[in-house]
């Protein structure tokens, strides 16, 4: 006896441990699909390039080094104009030589590279952001899969009680036929009603498996006939709108800031410090024919003028740039406003129609139980019946379409404001 309980208790506790495993939740979906969903490697993509594009522009912080060389043949060279007694005066080869190597260290080019990081910076988070709203997307998709299986599962429950319905209708019929008040052919009718239900049971779960399917492949989850969703509680809507694409606008607002630092360091001299060493003929003496080493140091200055030329213009470019941002910005939010606003007044249509709703399956109920009774006393005929049955059902169906339309729409609102 105790080990038949105990065997109980163990299946009882591994049916329950299923049970528990196969729920679901709307918010574990969202989770499982962006962390399934094949963009999300984009986000270690990006981080890569990052890091390569701040180590090359790091570089720009080390001393720059060049070597060079040259062998040279010149038609005249310089000469002392004058003639000493007893004094020979070296005169140079026309033959030259020169292999030499050179360290410098710009200065204005320090500030560079930090704008240059600045932009990389930018430009990541901007990719990343990106890549956030296309991974936001997926909640319109998967709210379409998670609230179409729920709208399917209660279609099921519902059809299997007009089921049980046209049992009990039958169960009453054959009573008044038992009686002799009702003809055998009566019961066929509701026979045939019932297969009817079990055919449109059978579609409704060939459409879930089709639904199951492309959620599992979302969510990389076994989904199948013994998972259960979790119906969503109501929740307040807020209607503040807190969109990725609002957080894109901004970063990308940023990028311009970066640009705009850089095309200013084009048009500032550039300072470096400098030196240089190396073997050839002549060295820095150019009294002296031989082979020789050299060596120069000090700063170097240039600029760039023609800097100048497109500085207006880029600046120009800038502010258009962020002019068309604000745009698209402003752009998208008027969209979402009317979209937000279609989407308030069809809650409250949906509010509206759950309550008639509720009132229609009430009537409805009453001359379904009032044929029932009929029936089985031969005054109604199962042809009614199955009419009122099929009219509590409607009612019944319209109420479970409409309440899953009602939680599918305040998804809907939830996902187009962002929170």
């Amino acid at each position: 006896m105790c080990k038949h309980i105990f065997i109980a208790a163990f299946l009882w506790l591994c049916l329950l441990n299923k049970t528990e495993a196969q729920s679901l939740t709307i918010g574990q979906c969202y989770q499982l699909a962006q962390k399934n969903y094949p963009l999300i490697k984009q986000y270690a993509i990006i981080d890569k390039a990052r890091d390569y594009s701040l180590s090359n522009a790091s570089k720009g912080y080390l001393p720059q080094l060049t070597a060079g060389g040259q062998a040279t043949y010149q038609s005249d060279v310089t000469q002392v104009p004058i003639s000493l007694p007893n004094v020979s005066i070296p005169t140079l080869s026309k033959n030259q030589y020169k292999l030499y190597g050179e360290v410098s260290q710009s200065i204005t080019d320090l500030f560079t590279v930090k704008y240059q990081k600045e932009l990389i910076n930018a430009n990541t988070a901007v990719e990343t952001q990106q890549t956030e709203v296309e991974l936001y997307k997926l909640k319109e998709r998967i709210n379409q899969l998670y609230f179409g299986i729920l709208l399917i599962d209660a279609q099921v429950l519902q059809t299997e009680i007009m089921n049980k319905d046209l049992q009990s209708g039958l169960n009453r019929n054959s009573i008044a036929i038992t009686n002799g008040i009702a003809l055998k052919s009566s019961g066929d009718v509701l026979k045939a009603e019932m297969l009817k239900t079990e055919q449109h049971i059978t579609e409704l779960k060939a459409t879930r498996k089709g639904y199951s399917d492309m959620l599992s492949l979302f969510v990389n989850a076994p989904v199948n006939e013994y998972t259960q969703l979790v119906k969503p509680l109501p929740d307040s809507l807020v209607p503040v709108i807190n969109r990725p694409e609002l957080r894109l606008f901004a970063i990308q607002k940023k990028t311009f800031e970066a640009q705009s630092k850089l095309v200013n360091t084009k048009t500032l001299p550039h300072f470096s410090a400098f030196l240089q060493g190396g073997y050839g003929r002549p060295a820095l003496n150019m009294l002296n024919n031989d082979f020789d080493v050299f060596y120069i140091g000090g700063l170097r200055l240039s600029w760039n003028l023609t800097s100048f030329y497109t500085y207006k213009q880029e600046k120009q470019l800038l502010s258009l740039s962020q002019h068309s941002l604000d745009i698209q910005k402003e752009t998208f939010l008027f969209n979402t406003n009317v979209v937000l606003k279609q989407q308030d007044n069809e809650l409250k249509k949906l509010r509206t129609l759950i309550e008639s709703d509720r009132e229609i399956i009430s009537l409805r109920r009453n001359v379904t139980l009032s044929a029932q009774n009929q029936l089985e006393y031969g005054i109604a005929t199962t042809n009614d019946y199955v009419t009122y049955v099929n009219a509590e059902d409607r009612a019944k169906q319209d109420l479970i379409l409409h309440e899953v339309q009602l939680s599918l729409a305040i998804y809907n609102y939830k996902t187009t404001t962002g929170n």
